[in-house]
């Protein structure tokens, strides 16, 4: 069966053009049609170039709300698999999202990678929105997405218009992991980042640059573009900074030293070893055992029982913030009321929550409030 998209021309794509390669990924909600012009830049110039379109990625976005961060990492790992069967050395560059996957990779097959290009790279967010989305997920199955982030007039559309929820947030869990294991990336690395940077915070940048173990790191500045630099008025400051890059590395220039890499990586490999193999626990999980049986237990005493009015203003003061983020962010207005309804329900819950709580007579008897 033909699967119909709503994006032109996203189809995963392989320019031969040399003997070293690169292969790019593309960012969340994207398709290669969103690095395409990056892409045909380094071929142009004499490097092979891969990319693939990532699982759920240009269709629709009820396709991409049933694919995890697991499928996009494996299809990844697949394509660079066949690259280093055809290309002896092969570089790896990811725009936004395809940074962190990139990230990943490289924490994983650093050994087999000559270096990385990373172009806005996405591995946090911030935002109080985001920080909503495990709950919103249950709710509606996606939100209004902006539209491409270019400064250049009349970009081609290379992306979803609206954001999946489910697929976000198996992207934030990528994040996390990509953070926790940032110190296992030791090679040659280029970021580069638009300082008018409308969808990824310049912010994620530096944190890659502070917490990675790479010996020699490029910074560039793309100051005329905004977040999709290959569809903008830096396209071509970024191709030639790519080759610049590449060429360093090929010939020798750049340090690629791998010991931050096996220090971390013995590190790792340490810290889950048990000093006694019979034994079913780490020496360090019987001395926090010990510490937590040492600890005073305390005298707290159990949090008194809800009532059922109370269970219900606690729905209302649980209720009303969402319904107020359902009008104000999602434009779902129920009741054709505005964020009023749940305003009120969050006031009035807060009300009587409070108002139900009796006073109740300490061991002492000196009828202190609970």
């Amino acid at each position: 069966m033909r699967v119909v998209s709503v994006i032109p021309n996203p189809q995963a794509f392989y320019l031969p053009s040399g003997p070293v390669a690169v292969l790019m990924i593309h960012g969340f909600n994207g398709s290669p049609a969103s690095i395409k012009p990056w892409a045909q830049g380094l071929a142009d110039l004499g490097f092979s170039v891969a990319a693939p379109c990532l699982p759920g990625h240009g269709t629709t976005w009820e396709d991409m709300n049933n694919t995890t961060w697991q499928q996009w990492y494996e299809e990844v790992d697949r394509e660079f698999t066949k690259l280093k069967q055809k290309h002896e050395r092969v570089f790896v560059a990811g725009f936004s999202m395809g940074g962190a996957l990139s990230l990943r990779l490289a924490s994983i097959r650093g050994s087999e990678i000559e270096g990385l290009i990373l172009i806005n790279p996405a591995i946090k967010d911030t935002r109080l929105r985001v920080k909503l989305v495990p709950l919103l997920k249950y709710l509606v199955g996606s939100i209004k997405g902006s539209r491409s982030d270019v400064a250049a007039p009349n970009p081609p559309r290379h992306s979803y218009l609206r954001t999946p929820l489910k697929a976000f947030d198996s992207l934030q869990r990528l994040w996390a992991l990509v953070r926790q294991d940032l110190y296992l990336v030791a090679l040659p690395l280029m970021v580069g980042y638009s300082i008018n940077d409308h969808v990824v915070d310049p912010s994620n940048s530096e944190l890659i640059i502070d917490n990675v173990s790479s010996v020699d790191i490029r910074e560039v500045v793309f100051e005329r573009s905004f977040h999709n630099v290959a569809l903008d008025y830096d396209l071509d400051i970024l191709i030639e900074e790519s080759r610049v890059f590449i060429n360093d590395v090929l010939s020798g220039e750049v340090d690629r030293s791998d010991s931050g890499s096996l220090d971390a990586q013995f590190e790792s490999i340490v810290s889950g070893l048990s000093l006694d193999e019979s034994a079913p626990t780490t020496f360090i999980d019987e001395l926090e055992q010990i510490d937590a049986i040492e600890k005073y237990p305390g005298d707290n005493k159990e949090l008194p029982q809800l009532s059922s009015i109370q269970r219900a203003a606690l729905l209302g003061v649980i209720g009303g913030p969402i319904y107020i983020i359902a009008v104000q962010i999602l434009g779902l207005d129920l009741l054709g009321l505005g964020p009023w309804p749940g305003g009120f329900a969050l006031a009035a819950g807060i009300f009587a929550f409070f108002y139900q709580i009796k006073p109740d007579a300490d061991e002492d008897g000196d009828g202190s409030a609970i």
